[in-house]
């Protein structure tokens, strides 16, 4: 996959410089541009045509659910993650009606970003991995889908932040393994961060289809590593 290339959109200029640098360290994603106003985020879109938009909620001028509104008036392709400080649940009831792919609330923490841009470039991966569109193939996609089939056949709800696409890899990885791995081996098996795969390897020992072991290194640094039950 290509790179996925991403513009800033946010009025405080050592806030977008955080966002830079939290960028430059996560693979796969390209900054074309920072904009320090609506206006300028608006021509960043339109001339850059990047994949996807952080947006900040307050700006002088407006917010960014106006620009978000705006974009979608014009059958505009990006797609949008809010970071921003407004906690009002009236702005994310309208963030989740203009479609964002996620609503970050401010300090921004390195960890949370990365593992949203950990999903998102798993989202473009499902698109371009399908042939034809079947049910089990929307509920992997839409984010308001809760469940998925376990090991012994039966429906089991998933928790936010674990969607079953992702989750049948991680099974998969000890399918082909009888040995223990951390979340960090597991990690790069399913092509995900160590802290995407940890999330996921805990809900399975949740579950009981994993059990979780405390190992010591050689300079004696406590590691949980994981394997079938």
């Amino acid at each position: 996959m290509n790179l996925i290339r991403i513009v800033i959109a946010e009025d405080d200029q050592q806030i977008a410089e955080i966002q830079k640098r939290f960028l430059e360290r996560i693979e796969g994603f390209e900054l074309v541009g920072i904009a320090h106003s609506l206006e300028d985020a608006e021509d960043l879109v339109d001339v850059m045509q990047p994949e996807l938009l952080l947006l900040d909620i307050h700006f002088p001028t407006g917010t960014g659910l106006d620009l978000l509104r705006k974009l979608r008036a014009r059958n505009s392709s990006v797609d949008v993650i809010l970071v921003t400080a407004a906690k009002e649940v009236d702005s994310l009831r309208e963030a989740l009606h203009g479609g964002v792919f996620d609503y970050i609330l401010k300090p921004l923490v390195f960890e949370r970003l990365q593992e949203t841009l950990d999903r998102y470039h798993q989202h473009l991966g499902k698109f371009q991995a399908m042939q034809t569109l079947g049910q089990r193939d929307v509920d992997t996609i839409l984010p308001y889908s809760t469940t998925a089939t376990s090991n012994d056949g039966l429906e089991t709800r998933l928790p936010k932040g674990v969607d079953a696409l992702t989750l049948e890899k991680v099974r998969s990885v000890f399918s082909t393994h009888s040995h223990a791995l951390n979340a960090e081996e597991v990690g790069e098996y399913i092509g995900a961060s160590r802290t995407t795969a940890r999330r996921y390897l805990e809900f399975l020992v949740s579950n009981n289809e994993l059990s979780a072991e405390v190992s010591y290194g050689s300079v004696g640094r406590p590691e949980r590593k994981y394997k079938n039950i």
